[in-house]
């Protein structure tokens, strides 16, 4: 940004770089209009005359439309945060103040596949005591009372009918996806449960074809029928699907309809205030639920490992895993982000394969890697091939 006259204020450009945002922001966040403008020299210039009084309106302006869609696509970013402009962003490449390297973000993005991989086997875990309802009305209704204390302010700010009707909307559909996935892994496999779970990513574009009219492409339907071949490997036996797979599909299908509707609404709105009342009403209904048919769990089963594990399950894997998602696909490109989340199916198997035994026959094998590489093929178009192997 070129220097600006404290008295006549008349040489203005656009606001640019992230330099500029921080000093527009840092200059009035003390509640008066005094403005300080970095130059390309490192100078500052600041004023409180009539003609910087006069400059607010444009100087606002300028950063309203340089932060404009950028905290839009990180709604879990602080509001007093300095975003990252478009100009600042490249694909692989992050630049700007205060910005961490794309590199660890993408491995942010693969702890938390491997952390969601290992929450099968400690869900798995935890149900052989611990009630399906009663399970998740712990898990949720304790993220819930975190991400309130985290985003009160915004909660506060957006507290009206609106954003209560989608809570309650969003609630019903992820417990429902929640209760069919967690029932399904009473009576199958951590492995398969997590494979099988993994199918959402293939169904997203047609639920939302289906909701919201969104174009479904070549690739889509490429990676349907990929999926669908792998499911049967993994879940049919002798022409027969079992309770608990058919059970985990039904969760895919009401995960791919939470994703396709929050991609829907959530682009108007503040996503951390919508998850937030959603994990309300989610710990809430599974509160009614286990009341309603399930037995209490004597005090003596209450113990330390079970305790310890719902912590995890609700601290770890819902309330940080969900918010370093958000954080970390605002930092690297949709198709990379989308693979490095896909780890989650493989290390789900892997742990149990490793800590609870599980045994893989070839046919589950087989199942595993064609439902891996439709998810693949379905979020990148196996792109990456292109680069690789470039056309002579």
């Amino acid at each position: 940004m070129t220097s600006i006259d404290r008295e006549r204020g008349d040489d203005i450009t656009t606001v640019k770089t992230i330099e500029d945002v921080r000093a527009m922001k840092r200059a009035h966040k003390g509640g008066t209009w005094k403005y300080a403008c970095a130059c390309r020299s490192g100078v500052r210039y600041e004023g409180e005359s009539e003609a910087w009084a006069q400059l607010k309106t444009v100087i606002e302006g300028q950063v309203a439309k340089t932060t404009a869609g950028i905290e839009e696509n990180d709604p879990f970013a602080s509001k007093d945060a300095v975003p990252v402009p478009p100009e600042d962003r490249a694909p692989g490449k992050l630049r700007g103040a205060g910005a961490r390297s794309p590199l660890f973000w993408k491995l942010m993005l693969v702890a938390m596949a491997l952390i969601w991989g290992y929450s099968f086997l400690t869900m798995k875990t935890v149900l052989d005591t611990v009630p399906t309802f009663m399970l998740l009305a712990c898990r949720f209704l304790l993220s819930a009372v975190i991400m309130f204390i985290i985003f009160r302010k915004r909660i506060k700010a957006h507290f009206n009918r609106e954003y209560l009707g989608f809570g309650v909307l969003m609630g019903c559909v992820i417990w429902s996806a929640y209760a069919a996935q967690t029932l399904g892994l009473v009576d199958t496999t951590p492995g398969k449960n997590a494979f099988l779970t993994g199918t959402y990513c293939i169904l997203v574009p047609f639920i939302a074809l289906i909701l919201f009219k969104e174009r479904v492409t070549k690739w889509h339907i490429a990676s349907a029928l990929l999926c669908l071949v792998g499911v049967g490997f993994v879940a049919l036996d002798n022409f027969s699907i079992q309770m608990g797979d058919l059970m985990t599909l039904v969760g895919a299908v009401f995960f791919a309809v939470d994703m396709a509707v929050v991609g829907h609404i959530g682009r108007t709105r503040d996503v951390s205030v919508l998850t937030s009342w959603m994990f309300l009403f989610v710990g809430l209904f599974s509160l009614a639920a286990t009341t309603a048919f399930e037995p209490r769990v004597p005090a003596g089963q209450w113990t330390p490992e079970i305790v310890g594990q719902l912590v995890f399950l609700a601290v770890v894997c819902t309330t940080i895993g969900l918010l370093l998602q958000n954080q970390a696909l605002s930092h690297v490109p949709p198709a990379t982000g989308s693979l490095l989340l896909s780890l989650e199916s493989p290390s789900g198997v892997l742990f149990s394969v490793l800590m609870a035994g599980e045994v893989l026959t070839g046919k589950l094998i087989f199942g595993f890697v064609l439902i891996f590489l439709s998810i693949v093929l379905s979020e990148t178009h196996f792109s990456f091939l292109r680069k690789w192997f470039p056309k002579k």
